[in-house]
């Protein structure tokens, strides 16, 4: 386990933060490990109805620690990241996202596959895969062109420009947008609200709104072998290079 991530189970609410603010809640393998444990421990306890993801500091997360992640896959068989990708796909119950800052990369793509999403006023997301030199991850390839049409998804994608909470939320990203001051205690409330709601009837209306699993499952899949060879090409290699050296990267 790892203290960079907080998981607390209190009221039939699990509550898992983000706890590296020092690193802008920059996501590691043993960080991927925790989330995907905690996710699954709530699938399987009938006790508790929702879970959270919320963040300490100023960041929802930057994405993955790419320093982390270059020093090669921990362990065998199925990665973390890929286990917490999985968990969260195939998780039957409530899964809320409180973004309060920046939600990078993954900080975006997690948020596609909760039920609720709400995020503070000063909260932005993007998804600046290919200015790394990489792709879409998460099946966020078929389900952000779902969410908010496939035009806006390519300007997200292609150009990595950044939204705001009042964008995200005209374009369906977010649920809804609360003042910075007020963000905590109205995603508690609402949190508790979802998490003490007919437990039936809730696992019902989230399978009856997300049944596309299959599809969603093979999007992953297919995601997943090309992030994997991008990861070792010479774009995402110019691509790290540059971003270290406040340059601008060149392709041939």
């Amino acid at each position: 386990m790892t203290d960079h991530i907080l998981v607390e189970t209190a009221h039939r609410l699990t509550t898992v933060t983000f706890n590296r603010p020092e690193k802008k809640n920059a996501i590691t393998q043993d960080m991927y490990q925790a989330m995907a444990d905690a996710v699954n421990a709530y699938a399987a306890d009938d006790d508790v109805r929702a879970l959270m993801f919320t963040s300490n500091g100023d960041y929802f997360t930057s994405g993955n620690d790419l320093q982390d992640f270059a020093t090669g896959p921990r362990g065998d068989g199925l990665p973390p990241v890929a286990q917490f990708l999985h968990a969260i796909k195939d998780c039957p119950k409530a899964l809320i996202a409180a973004v309060n800052g920046p939600a990078i990369g993954i900080g975006l793509t997690l948020t596609l596959h909760c039920d609720l999403v709400y995020s503070a006023a000063s909260a932005t997301f993007a998804a600046p895969f290919v200015k790394l030199g990489l792709v879409p991850e998460a099946a966020s390839s078929m389900l952000l062109p779902a969410i908010i049409g496939m035009a806006a998804a390519n300007d997200v994608f292609m150009t990595g420009r950044t939204l705001t909470s009042e964008e995200a939320l005209r374009m369906g990203l977010t649920s809804r947008v609360f003042d910075d001051g007020d963000f905590a205690a109205e995603t508690q409330a609402l949190a508790a609200l979802v998490a003490n709601a007919a437990p039936n009837a809730m696992r019902h209306a989230k399978a009856l709104v997300r049944n596309q699993n299959a599809a969603i499952t093979e999007c992953m899949n297919a995601e997943s072998e090309i992030f994997a060879a991008q990861l070792k090409s010479p774009e995402f290699g110019e691509s790290v290079a540059a971003l270290m050296a406040k340059r601008p990267a060149v392709y041939p």
